[in-house]
């Protein structure tokens, strides 16, 4: 008798730790939740007052689209602005910051406020100068399609079938740039496609090119070699055990 009473007391004690333990659980989640929710409505907020930074018109002697961007004020918001970037057939259409490191905007946004969803960064190595071969930018694969939650749009047929999707711009302090996509696909982290540096070997750089460009899910039909300058954008997806990558070069500066 006095073991059975023993026996439920202990059950009884294991179900209270149990429940105990998931009630913690559901807590730490929807906390969890809150400040996702709470970090995902100030960067809309900050994205909103961008924007009234950002001017687009026609340029009327051209006939086509310019972006008239106040770097000197968004600089005065934060002095680490390098770049405009947008991509067609994505929610993608940012100012680009760099930092330090490759890290602190992985947790930081625009404001320098720690934020989970991060903002969109360089590397830290590209200087902007036009003399980078490989601008490479990266962007959290957030849930709502911020940041760079919708970069995996671009390893669908649809998008790279569609002609305007395979221009993208770059605005910097100097001018806007297009660059012609060559290249998409996913792959597992590394760091071969960010690479940066190349120390003036053209080998190098042109075994570089031949590489990202063999790895594509989808021909582009572009052609490209060392003498090319390459824009790299690359994000997380699924499970955040592969990266989803988009390279194209410079075809108009």
């Amino acid at each position: 008798m006095a073991k059975r009473r023993l026996k439920k007391k202990y059950r009884i004690m294991l179900i209270s730790i149990f429940t105990i333990i998931c009630l913690f659980g559901l807590i730490y989640s929807l906390i969890n939740i809150i400040n996702w929710k709470k970090d995902v409505d100030d960067n809309k907020k900050i994205i909103e007052d961008i924007k009234e930074n950002i001017i687009i018109k026609p340029k009327e002697e051209e006939q086509e689209v310019k972006y008239n961007i106040d770097f000197k004020s968004l600089k005065e918001q934060n002095s680490d602005v390098v770049a405009y970037v947008k991509v067609n057939g994505t929610n993608i259409d940012y100012v680009v910051v760099r930092g330090k490191d490759n890290s602190y905007y992985l947790k930081h946004n625009f404001n320098k406020e720690y934020n989970i969803a991060g903002w969109i960064f360089s590397d830290y190595h590209n200087k902007f100068d036009e003399t980078d071969k490989n601008i490479v930018i990266f962007g959290h694969n957030t849930k709502d399609g911020s940041m760079f939650g919708t970069l995996k749009n671009v390893l669908d047929k649809s998008w790279q079938e569609n002609k305007d999707n395979l221009k993208i711009l770059l605005v910097t302090e100097k001018r806007q740039y297009k660059y012609q996509v060559f290249s998409a696909y996913q792959i597992t982290p590394e760091d071969y496609y960010i690479n940066t540096i190349f120390n003036n070997d053209d080998d190098e750089y042109s075994k570089f090119i031949n590489k990202i460009k063999s790895r594509s899910n989808y021909d582009y039909n572009v052609e490209v070699d060392s003498n090319d300058k390459v824009l790299t954008l690359s994000s997380c997806i699924g499970d955040g055990k592969k990266r989803v990558v988009l390279h194209a070069k410079l075809i108009e500066n």
